[in-house]
């Protein structure tokens, strides 16, 4: 197995699957900077540094911070995101349309934004042993496939960070860089957990294959070194769901 290397940047690192890629990487001896609008849990090997990813100014200082603490990142890892659920005839009215566009800022184009300027500083790289420069991964949903009633903003951003993974992997590959996204089933996070009630999401989980349950944060990071280690992987969606299909409501 390839040892997997760094220095690494995690966006949404203080809490649920963010944090928990930071500490799986801090565990493998490699220094991460994690960005998030709140400072995590003090770690070995890890620096919280606040910023907004849809902030050009924010995200190019962290990383340029991150940069003459650490060196330019190896691996890129994008979890932050928020969840949204309404309908867009709801009783309430109409769904607004500024929350669309947050939605989609944070999730897509946040994702975008820290994607372009790691990578602007990655192609810089000399590179590894392994003639990579590095890796990015991104971090989408199956809502992105078989969003529900209510999730249209959020399925949207989804599938928008889906949709962008092989157009990049294409053109970062003259660059040794690989692209990939993984499409998280429901995961018990601080956002999940405090959404959905215990009826709720059994009822989700029977329609999984197996295991029909949530999946722990300490799998979706063990996911991600998976990713992180094999080269083969790139320009791939894929999904992290216990074969879980979301029916429409």
């Amino acid at each position: 197995m390839f040892h997997i290397q760094g220095p690494a940047i995690v966006t949404g690192g203080a809490s649920g699957l963010g944090l928990s890629v930071v500490q799986a990487l801090s565990d493998q001896g490699i220094f991460v900077t994690s960005l998030d609008r709140q400072v995590g849990s003090p770690m070995n090997r890890v620096t919280s540094v606040l910023c907004d990813v849809c902030s050009e100014s924010d995200v190019r200082q962290a990383l340029e911070a991150a940069q003459e603490r650490n060196g330019s990142a190896r691996i890129v890892v994008n979890c932050a995101g928020v969840g949204h659920n309404a309908r867009v005839l709801g009783r309430q009215g109409v769904h607004a349309l500024d929350l669309f566009q947050q939605v989609l800022n944070i999730n897509l184009v946040g994702t975008f934004n820290v994607t372009r300027l790691a990578a602007e500083q990655m192609q810089m790289l000399e590179p590894g042993k392994d003639g990579q420069r590095g890796v990015i991964i991104n971090t989408s949903s199956i809502a992105a496939f078989d969003g529900q009633i209510g999730q249209a903003a959020y399925a949207a951003s989804k599938a928008g960070v889906a949709g962008m993974t092989l157009p990049l992997a294409r053109e970062f590959g003259k660059y040794a860089i690989r692209v990939i996204t993984v499409c998280p089933g429901v995961f018990h996070t601080p956002m999940v957990d405090s959404h959905v009630t215990d009826e709720v999401l059994d009822s989700l989980l029977k329609s999984a294959a197996w295991p029909q349950r949530g999946g722990e944060p300490a799998e979706f990071a063990e996911f991600v070194l998976s990713i992180a280690r094999n080269r083969m992987l790139n320009g791939e969606t894929i999904r992290l769901d216990g074969g879980l299909r979301m029916p429409a409501i």
